[in-house]
């Protein structure tokens, strides 16, 4: 296993901020977009009983490729690629942000075919995902905040979200009161509005994790 991370960097407890690599090299931003195509078929495929059998031993394989550079989180390029969409992050939702020139955050999101729930709709619960990483980078991006968690977040839901649909997404923060971050967001499709949310996020102390 390669790291670029020097040993000590990281001291116990604290809310370390990832330090960005560009471990991975060039196709790791194609790897990423690969892992999640497969997600998709995976959730997608009707196929012979022969084709998922051969289709799991090759992932099998992969797995089996992969299995002996399993590192911590300080060492992995995922979520320290900050040269990628998400930076690198398999696990966020797929979202394109911006900040706008009234100080609020905006872009567009979609859900892939694997988060789907049912009847087209995106799963609820990949809803709310979707939700704490666009407040969580709003409270951040626009408050200045170095390390935050989330201490509630409340969604309502209006209409499904269709996946593999390009949506917009808005949100900016209501207030700030010492270290509480009141923030909240819409999801939409157009001008109908998909789903509501505001969250706190709380700032760290020194120390916390």
């Amino acid at each position: 296993m390669t790291t670029d991370q020097p040993s000590g960097a990281h001291p116990g407890g604290g809310f370390n901020p990832p330090v960005p690599t560009t471990q991975g090299g060039p196709d790791y931003g194609r790897f990423i977009e690969a892992v999640r195509t497969l997600q998709d078929h995976a959730r997608a495929a009707d196929a012979p009983d022969d084709v998922i059998t051969e289709a799991a031993d090759l992932v099998e394989k992969v797995t089996q490729l992969l299995a002996p550079y399993y590192a911590d989180e300080w060492s992995s390029p995922s979520g320290r690629r900050m040269d990628l969409p998400n930076r690198g992050n398999l696990l966020s939702i797929p979202l394109d942000l911006h900040k706008t020139p009234d100080g609020r955050i905006a872009g567009t999101a979609t859900f892939r075919r694997f988060h789907l729930g049912r009847n087209g709709a995106a799963h609820g619960g990949a809803v709310a995902q979707l939700f704490d990483g666009l407040l969580g980078y709003s409270a951040f991006t626009l408050s200045g905040s170095r390390a935050q968690r989330t201490a509630f977040l409340h969604v309502d839901y209006r209409k499904i979200a269709l996946v593999e649909r390009e949506l917009q997404v808005e949100a900016g923060i209501d207030s700030i009161e010492d270290r509480k971050i009141f923030v909240s967001g819409r999801l939409l499709d157009g001008e109908d509005v998909l789903a509501e949310s505001h969250a706190l996020f709380v700032k760290l102390r020194p120390g916390q994790p």
